[in-house]
């Protein structure tokens, strides 16, 4: 999903990689997916898919480390691959964990969290997203985890949308982080390292905004969505989703893309 970071990052990750397989007696294979600045590498692993994060020793543990192992509390509703085996280790300064997990039966919707063309998704597909997304939506928000912090959307919401947030939120869990290179055609949900609390459409208004860039394709989602974001206190998210793109816009290529869409649909709100 991201670049190849620097050499030094890109070999201790590979090695880890490496050490990994060994130790679940498998080997990397296929095209190698980097998380960011190098953090996160991952791969197929013969029939199962090998993801490992790093982070320096004594800095490990907390939300994007725990994620992964947390969310198998979710509910089945949830369409995402089963998470087999966890194993930790550290060397050189560094925490390593590798996540070895069921290989994903169908591709994935993009190879980018955008969308730049229709991707042809069923309707059936669409329902049950929004199954899925109310499975969710009706665990409890867990008090430790927070995918979006309200001090934060209270702030870029009026900076960089020039709305304001609900006086009340409602909250819900949520991914935290659905975009189109998270999904598969199945549907199935990946990348749970940033899942906690949100406020309530956050999810269904990622997979909104993140269509901007195709506008027909936008007005069908929308529709699809329209359980989830039609519902009032989705409106909170919808600003929340937008706030992001805006105030990144100066720092990540897809949402530089997005702005002008983005500031467009603010217009008609």
């Amino acid at each position: 999903m991201f670049e190849t970071p620097a050499p030094a990052t890109a070999d201790r990750m590979l090695a880890a990689q490496q050490h990994a397989a060994d130790q679940f007696g498998l080997r990397a294979t296929g095209r190698r997916v980097w998380g960011y600045r190098g953090r996160t590498l991952s791969s197929a692993a013969g029939p199962h898919w090998l993801r490992v994060v790093c982070a320096e020793a004594g800095t490990e543990g907390g939300m994007l480390w725990n994620g992964p192992s947390t969310s198998r509390a979710l509910p089945a509703a949830v369409p995402r691959p089963d998470l087999f085996r966890i194993r930790d280790w550290t060397t050189d300064g560094y925490a390593y964990r590798a996540e070895l997990y069921a290989l994903a039966p169908d591709p994935m919707v993009s190879p980018r969290p955008v969308l730049d063309e229709d991707p042809g998704l069923p309707e059936t597909w669409w329902k049950e997203m929004v199954a899925a997304l109310d499975a969710l939506a009706d665990v409890p928000p867990p008090p430790d985890r927070e995918a979006v912090r309200e001090e934060y959307l209270r702030r870029v919401i009026p900076q960089f949308t020039g709305h304001q947030a609900d006086a009340a939120i409602t909250w819900s869990t949520a991914h935290g982080d659905l975009h189109y290179g998270n999904v598969t055609c199945g549907p199935h949900i990946l990348d749970w390292e940033g899942w906690g609390r949100a406020p309530y459409g956050y999810d269904a208004a990622t997979l909104y905004v993140y269509a901007l860039l195709t506008p027909e394709t936008a007005a069908r989602i929308r529709a699809q969505l329209a359980p989830v974001l039609d519902r009032p206190e989705a409106r909170t998210g919808l600003l929340t989703v937008a706030a992001q793109v805006l105030q990144a816009q100066d720092r990540v290529d897809f949402y530089a893309e997005l702005a002008d869409p983005v500031r467009e649909h603010l217009a008609h709100l």
